[in-house]
């Protein structure tokens, strides 16, 4: 997809959804035939003519000085996520072409592997990539969402398993802000790497095959998926609410940590904690039927 044209949908999209109030701006007299600001109104907020405006919306100003994207993202009201997102679509960072084994593994430090450890008595914590592939994962992580060791080499990827997998539909009771914000990410990311060939194969996909991608992703909202609530229905204990926390690793600048918390002394907490019981190394295997409901998840070593 060209560069331009994501650049040319992104601030339309943007200036269809401030109103001049929102703006600062009076609405004028009259029906407004387009949702939003108007070009005009925009450059106006920007301290940019009208046509400098309309030609960088139109994808045909590839020089746009770093001032000027900083007075437009103002004048949109872009939050922190969408700014970066007009900087990278507007200049893309463009080194030349980049040497690379076809097959580069990316490696989760020992002691992030400890930190997981260390959770994993009271919180599931995954390590995840740009593309939401999941790099490491405790064993109560394994146990609340899915067992990425068990999966096809492809498929170990939260993005991929929230979208593509009908299990995440019945694992998550609010499956769509889940799915519509993992797809926000998705956005984000692909304005970050806009030549990452799984990434977009990624996208391409679930074009394909989900529902309600097109629409969610022609609206460019752009987001991280830094926090929030998640509601769980799980097959061995039933109804957990949970927070999600995705902290940044300094030392590891592609490598997010996502950890699931429960209010203490609440239902979910008790459940959490009946769940890293079941979920144990050493536990009992004598439940069959519970093993039955989730098979593989608890099973293997870290």
């Amino acid at each position: 997809m060209e560069q331009n044209a994501e650049l040319a949908d992104f601030l339309r999209t943007s200036r269809a959804r401030l109103s001049p109030a929102e703006a600062g701006l009076h609405p004028g007299i009259g029906a407004r035939r387009v949702p939003g600001l108007r070009r005009e109104e925009v450059a106006q907020l920007a301290g940019v003519s009208t046509d400098y405006y309309t030609r960088l919306e139109q994808g045909r100003h590839p020089n746009v000085s770093e001032a000027v994207l900083e007075a437009v993202a103002r004048a949109l009201r872009l939050d922190d996520d969408e700014r970066g997102h007009l900087f990278d679509l507007a200049r893309p960072r463009s080194t030349g072409p980049r040497r690379r084994g076809p097959d580069r593994v990316q490696r989760v430090r020992p002691e992030v592997h400890q930190m997981l450890d260390i959770f994993n008595s009271v919180s599931p914590a995954f390590v995840a990539n740009h593309r939401g592939e999941v790099l490491a994962a405790n064993q109560l992580a394994r146990a609340l969402i899915t067992d990425w060791d068990a999966r096809p080499y492809r498929e170990r990827s939260f993005a991929r398993y929230v979208l593509l997998d009908p299990a995440a539909r019945e694992l998550y009771r609010n499956w769509d802000e889940v799915a519509e914000i993992t797809v926000a990410n998705l956005r984000l990311e692909a304005g970050r790497h806009p030549d990452d060939a799984l990434l977009n194969e990624l996208i391409g996909e679930a074009v394909v095959k989900v529902p309600e991608f097109s629409a969610w992703w022609d609206s460019h909202r752009v987001a991280q998926c830094a926090h929030g609530v998640q509601h769980f229905h799980h097959p061995v204990v039933g109804e957990l609410t949970l927070n999600h926390e995705t902290l940044s690793l300094p030392a590891d600048p592609d490598q997010t940590v996502c950890v699931y918390t429960a209010e203490p002394g609440s239902p979910s907490a008790q459940a959490l904690a009946l769940l890293a019981s079941w979920s144990a190394p050493d536990a009992t295997r004598g439940d069959g039927a519970a093993h039955a409901a989730r098979p593989g998840t608890v099973t293997r070593p870290q």
